[in-house]
């Protein structure tokens, strides 16, 4: 049974007014408008919808049926109106956000100050390599992607929002960890334990010493920021990891921040999203959100430590 929107408008308002007359007046349309469609859904219908009593009609069993029916019809395209509406001041909608691991130790801290200002607004958070993120966004798999610079041959939009410092950190007990001004040729003697070959962080590593002519020894790789401080205070070498991992080790006194000449190394944290997406209201309302200033207070403590 083929039916339109239109021809059930018109049958709940025969209905409510049980008069094809009002009906027609109610709609600004002429009767034998009305009367045209109503014929067209009886026989869709296959059964009469309505029936005349003298000079008055009522409605069939038939009639009966579709009159609840499309007062069903009728809420819930009212509903739906609602939401749109609602997502329209993004009162209300879901986001898809995926974000690299290093930036795992602040995002959650900006989703909830987001869905204190948004309160109906709801997430799905992946927090996953670059290689992934990569994927995800050629795939359209998700809204809002958090990483470092993405290559510059994609076709992504990346636009950055904060600071990404990359320091040198060592335990405590490291004969660097007082040292001052510490020249890079200093650090060839020293082991490193790295991230994989494919992160960020790696990336920016060894283009940061091969531009200083700096060749480092790689001790080890470990495929998380937690792995590598957890090495670092083992004493299996010295790392470079993102200021914004180190809050809490900073705070127990666990790892330090090596004053390393021409460190820190200077990134940033992007907002990305495929070239020529059209992002929905909420999506729309946290990229905006990222950029504004409240965002960047809500980390700058983490930063200064």
């Amino acid at each position: 049974m083929h039916l339109t929107l239109r021809q059930l408008e018109v049958f709940q308002a025969v209905a409510r007014n049980l008069s094809y007359t009002r009906a027609a007046e109610a709609l600004h349309l002429s009767q034998p408008a009305v009367s045209m469609q109503i014929r067209q859904l009886e026989e869709a219908a296959g059964l009469p919808l309505f029936e005349k009593l003298g000079k008055q009609i009522h409605l069939t069993e038939a009639g009966h049926e579709f009159h609840r029916c499309a007062q069903a019809v009728g809420r819930q395209l009212q509903e739906l109106e609602e939401v749109v509406e609602a997502l329209k001041g993004v009162q209300m909608g879901h986001l898809r956000i995926s974000v690299a691991t290093t930036a795992n130790y602040f995002a959650t801290r900006l989703l909830a100050a987001f869905a204190r200002r948004y309160p109906g607004t709801t997430f799905s958070l992946d927090i996953t390599n670059r290689k992934t993120l990569l994927d995800q966004l050629a795939a359209n798999e998700t809204d809002l992607v958090i990483m470092g610079k993405p290559p510059d041959e994609l076709d992504l939009d990346a636009t950055a929002f904060m600071d990404n410092p990359l320091v040198i950190i060592a335990p405590p007990s490291h004969p660097l960890a007082s040292a001052q001004a510490i020249p890079l040729r200093r650090l060839q003697g020293e082991s490193f334990v790295a991230r994989e070959q494919q992160s960020g962080t790696r990336i920016a590593m060894e283009r940061f010493f091969s531009e200083r002519g700096i060749k480092l020894k790689t001790g080890m790789e470990m495929t998380s920021n937690s792995a590598i401080k957890h090495a670092v205070e083992a004493g299996l070498g010295l790392g470079i990891v993102s200021v914004h991992t180190l809050e809490l080790e900073l705070e127990a006194g666990r790892l330090v921040i090596l004053d390393v000449e021409d460190f820190p190394i200077q990134r940033h944290w992007y907002l990305v999203k495929c070239l020529g997406k059209r992002l929905s209201p909420v999506a729309q309302a946290f990229f905006d959100f990222l950029m504004g200033d409240d965002a960047a207070h809500l980390i700058q403590p983490i930063v200064g430590r």
